[in-house]
């Protein structure tokens, strides 16, 4: 049996595992099997990879895709650019490496949307393992960007500063945070929407639900609007390359 997986602290808004278990289906491959594993704490990652010596690979969301990495032997490349890991790589004799997929999922998902042009600015909505991989997609891309979280002394803007003048000149907003997640579906960031036009493009990170509030806004406002799945399914397909040793 190979076995993969899932791990975060909440669970119930993953399509990951009907994602790869229709994957597995489609290929005739009946000794794959992929669970999810619900984990209070980081901290629980061991006992877990001890409960299940078959197991492969495993994907990682909110909120551990930073704090795993102590519990990783090595970093790819990719995952040491980003200080964040969204698959693990179970190696022989119990060594783990992690990888972050999330930038080229996000940034591969980004071009297919946003028309990319020198000059222009992006805000990112929030701070953790998911916008830093944002983040290093839109440094690849040579869109700058401001992190906008809920802590005046963290680096970037906070939500207080997004004013209709500084939206005007970012065009480009991304949610990479939980807000809107199903089953919390009412949530979503604080924006001026009402500033919003049919130049603005806003990129939610979050695909369950497929129109998460935040998207619902910038669509009443004219703006263009995308969900989080083609980047689900690239990240996704990029971390069956790696476990496949591809």
């Amino acid at each position: 049996m190979r076995q993969f997986g899932l791990i975060g602290r909440t669970l119930q808004h993953s399509f990951s595992q009907t994602y790869f278990s229709q994957k597995f289906y489609s290929q005739d491959l009946a000794d794959h099997r992929y669970d999810l594993f619900e984990l209070a704490a980081i901290g629980e990652l061991p006992g877990l990879l001890r409960a299940h010596p078959d197991l492969v690979g495993l994907n990682v969301t909110v909120p551990y895709k930073e704090s795993v990495v102590t519990y990783l032997d090595e970093l790819a490349p990719s995952a040491a650019r980003v200080g964040a890991v969204n698959v693990i790589e179970c190696l022989p004799e119990g060594r783990l490496r992690g990888h972050n997929t999330d930038v080229t999922g996000f940034r591969e998902s980004l071009r297919r949307f946003y028309p990319v042009m020198p000059g222009q600015r992006a805000l990112v909505l929030g701070s953790g393992g998911a916008a830093k991989a944002v983040g290093v997609a839109l440094s690849d891309l040579g869109i700058g960007y401001w992190l906008v979280t809920r802590d005046p002394l963290g680096a970037g803007l906070t939500y207080d500063e997004l004013t209709p003048t500084l939206l005007a000149g970012h065009h480009l907003i991304i949610n990479a945070t939980p807000l809107g997640t199903f089953p919390r579906v009412e949530e979503c960031p604080r924006l001026p929407y009402e500033a919003l036009t049919a130049q603005h493009y806003l990129y939610d990170l979050v695909y369950n639900p497929a129109e998460t509030r935040f998207l619902q806004r910038g669509h009443e406002a004219g703006a263009h609007i995308k969900n989080g799945f083609e980047m689900l399914e690239r990240q996704a397909e990029a971390a069956w390359d790696i476990w496949n040793g591809r």
